[in-house]
């Protein structure tokens, strides 16, 4: 699904980083537009094959880590970052639990373009705590994101009222994806990337496990296929090359590169799957889309702000 890492000002690359992150954001958002295929081929339960996600990847995100730690400035884990990545984790895992039965009810550009509402209701949370309104641009940018994910919704639920339980669930997916970057944005104040990645990853085992269970899910694949492709193109791939690109792009790059995520899972969806989008849901995409590029686009004083830490963590080298 979507790019699971935490918003944050680009900093400074070094000379040909821009090129890189470029490179990388367009592998994350194409191996992440994916992951709805992953989960859509699993023989598990969908909350399942999002355990199998994490679980499989852990090993690899913790090996990086480990790798990188002599490139990090390292500071000690204090219980507030811990109970925050606990929530973080907890958070995650609601998320791809939430997404991931979403994905078997509606279409798979529904599902990406739903489950990435975090885009527009993390820069609301950000109006809010800052106590600020909105600018022209940003206020234009979530109208056109409501009127689009309305029409699209309509649209699934006219095709198919099964579709808007899908619909639906891949929204609330989204708000607690923005719960998570909440989380790890303050996370992110004093921790770097990939140790952050991995204590929050570990944090999502246990609840996605017991979601699972409690949905009383299949839990182990016959076909481990799917999920190992889950884990290593969805986890290991996207994230990592979504966490290299936030380090050295701006928003308006990264906002225009997750356009790729949508369109690349309505082409799967319509080659794989036979979901064919019609004429309204183009308009609703395009919608979405521009709303996206605007609230990207004007990030305004409450984000700045907000995404700026006061003590940052960085790799040294990238």
């Amino acid at each position: 699904m979507h790019a699971r890492s935490s918003p944050r000002k680009a900093m400074p690359a070094p000379s040909g980083g821009h090129t890189a992150g470029f490179v990388a954001a367009v592998v994350a958002n194409v191996a992440l537009a994916f992951g709805p295929m992953f989960v859509r081929l699993t023989d598990t339960g969908p909350v399942a094959a999002a355990f199998w996600r994490m679980a499989l990847a852990l090993p690899l995100l913790c090996a990086a880590a480990w790798m990188a730690r002599n490139r990090t400035v390292r500071v000690p884990l204090s219980w507030r970052s811990g109970l925050l990545l606990a929530g973080a984790g907890i958070a995650f895992a609601g998320d791809l639990g939430s997404w991931h039965i979403g994905i078997l009810h509606t279409t798979l550009a529904n599902a990406t373009l739903f489950g990435n509402a975090a885009t527009f209701i993390f820069p609301i949370w950000g109006f809010l705590v800052a106590r600020a309104w909105p600018s022209r641009g940003q206020a234009l940018a979530l109208v056109l994101a409501a009127a689009g994910a309305g029409l699209l919704m309509g649209r699934s639920y006219q095709l198919d009222p099964r579709h808007l339980v899908g619909d639906l669930l891949s929204v609330a997916a989204g708000v607690l994806y923005a719960v998570y970057f909440i989380m790890m944005a303050d996370v992110r104040r004093t921790m770097a990337p990939l140790p952050a990645l991995a204590l929050s990853s570990a944090a999502a085992l246990l609840p996605l496990l017991g979601f699972a269970l409690l949905l009383g899910e299949r839990v182990v694949p016959t076909n481990w296929t799917p999920v190992i492709g889950l884990a290593l193109v969805s986890q290991v791939l996207g994230q990592g090359c979504m966490i290299y690109a936030l380090g050295t792009l701006s928003p308006l790059a990264i906002g225009l590169a997750l356009l790729i995520q949508p369109v690349v899972a309505a082409a799967i969806g319509w080659i794989g799957f036979g979901e064919q989008l019609g004429a309204p849901d183009l308009v609703g995409v395009a919608m979405v889309a521009a709303a996206l590029v605007l609230v990207r686009r004007e990030p305004g004083p409450a984000m700045a702000e907000i995404d700026t830490p006061t003590n940052p963590v960085t790799e040294e080298t990238r």
